[in-house]
């Protein structure tokens, strides 16, 4: 009699065993959050003076990982996310996509790349795909190949014109999945048009930041304590020209302009603030629709920006440049096998999220892929997957701009304005994170840019010569003025 009952316990054991394992190896769901406009240092993760309130970010912050140093790779065109997005979408550098521009296709591009991006391979990969997020100055070959596809600009401060519009089209979607029992993974791409200009938030939001959506060019916005402080690196100008003319997002920008005074940029960081917080709201209230059908659990939760933005920080307005406020993006993931609460440096470009969701999903990776994988990061086996980064803007007159940063240095290069404009800074970001110019009248070793310290004379030539190798590497096309042809 045991005998035969052991016999007949084998076989459940066996089944229960596989069934767990089953449940285990159970593809991962993705949410891909995509803010348009946002600098790291807008969030209190990144800069705990910032008086920004977003506890759905804050919580996947605490579940998850936060990356110290996440970077767009920069851009050849003053619309700053165009080649963000085409990088996020296809994992390639951003001299290797299908254009420089409008001007220029580029010939070393794959043919039918878009069939080689996010939703085309995880389409083939089995999973249902979504997209919501704004229309224009983005890869749209790449954004049809989601199955499902409901984008529209929304930078309005009610339901209906303002962010509530992405997060009601996820929402919509995630009840149609529970409607008709899907049960294939998914993977959406949970996009906003804000915190983006024109930044007028809800009225209830722009009234906690003090702010005002000021459009009267003859008057300036009304001070308000409750405004956001000035930023530590705030200038009145910056104090050389940025080599872009007549660029919009530092001359005409809705309620900003030419201004730089700090009741203009106060409020405008009001504003920024406003819509930031609208953004985590409706975050939160994906977060909890994920929970409630129990797909909370198996989602990889990506929250990044396509670049960040200076508002106000070294005299500047826009995403045309490469200080840390701008080339550095927020960048937290969240989702199974990744220990609460880390902060890592990462080193990672937005361009290395393709081949990191393929590399989680067990697809995979497209040969067209220049980025890697960070999943050895997000698992705890690595704290970085490159040595040396590598920036650019050339969206005004060229060759433009040039970064490049090892450890705690960092150089920029500026050749711009046929050769008027010819500057080279050097920073130590360990002891100047905010990278702190003359003009700022910071004291104290360091708290500065050290180009033409002849104390550092190595260290600048030392970067002066590691730019010139990543610009060999990343197929950059210029030259600057003082390197070789």
């Amino acid at each position: 009699m045991k005998s035969s009952m052991k016999l007949f316990l084998i076989p459940i054991v066996v089944i229960l065993l596989f069934s767990h394992c089953g449940q285990e190896q159970a593809q991962p769901n993705f949410l891909f959050v995509l803010v348009d406009d946002q600098s790291p240092f807008d969030l209190k993760l990144y800069d705990p003076n910032s008086i920004l309130e977003t506890p759905n970010i804050d919580r996947l912050a605490d579940e998850g990982m936060i990356f110290e140093s996440a970077r767009h790779m920069g851009a050849w065109s003053g619309a700053v996310c165009t080649p963000s997005r085409h990088m996020i979408m296809s994992g390639r550098t951003v001299w290797n996509l299908p254009s420089y521009g409008k001007q220029y296709q580029n010939p070393t591009c794959p043919d039918s790349l878009e069939l080689q991006t996010i939703g085309a391979v995880f389409n083939r990969a089995g999973y249902k795909t979504m997209r919501t997020c704004k229309i224009g100055n983005s890869y749209k070959a790449a954004n049809e190949q989601f199955s499902v596809v409901r984008d529209a600009s929304k930078r309005g401060g009610t339901e209906e014109t303002g962010s509530a519009w992405h997060g009601k089209q996820v929402l919509n979607y995630l009840s149609e999945r529970e409607v008709k029992e899907e049960k294939e993974p998914f993977f959406i791409y949970f996009g906003f048009s804000h915190p983006h200009d024109t930044r007028d938030g809800t009225p209830e939001l722009i009234a906690k930041y003090g702010a005002v959506n000021h459009t009267d060019t003859s008057s300036f916005p009304p001070a308000n304590p409750k405004q956001p402080e000035l930023q530590e690196n705030y200038l009145e100008a910056h104090p050389f020209f940025h080599g872009h003319p007549k660029l919009r997002d530092e001359e005409r920008v809705s309620g900003v302009w030419k201004r730089r005074d700090e009741l203009t940029i106060r409020n405008e960081l009001g504003r920024e603030y406003a819509c930031s917080e609208n953004i985590d709201m409706q975050i939160g209230k994906v977060l909890q629709k994920l929970e409630a059908i129990g797909e909370l659990e198996n989602t990889y939760i990506i929250y990044t920006s396509d670049h960040g933005i200076a508002i106000g920080r070294h005299g500047l307005m826009g995403k045309q440049n490469l200080y840390e406020h701008t080339w550095r993006v927020p960048f937290i993931v969240r989702g199974p096998g990744i220990k609460s609460g880390q902060r890592v440096e990462g080193n990672i470009y937005l361009l290395d999220v393709l081949p990191t969701v393929c590399d989680l999903a067990g697809i995979e990776i497209p040969e067209t892929v220049n980025g890697k994988s960070f999943k050895p990061v997000l698992m705890g086996e690595k704290e970085t997957i490159r040595d040396v980064q590598y920036g650019v803007y050339s969206g005004g007159t060229k060759p433009g701009m040039r970064t490049v940063r090892k450890g705690d240095w960092k150089l920029i290069k500026y050749d711009m304005m046929d050769g008027e404009v010819r500057e080279t800074q050097l920073f130590n970001l360990a002891k100047n994170p905010h990278e702190y110019l003359p003009e700022h009248g910071k004291a104290g070793e360091m708290e500065k840019d050290l180009a033409e310290d002849p104390r550092y004379g190595d260290k600048l030539a030392e970067m002066e010569a590691l730019l010139f190798e990543q610009m060999i590497a990343n197929n950059d096309p210029y030259r600057l003025w003082d390197q070789a042809n």
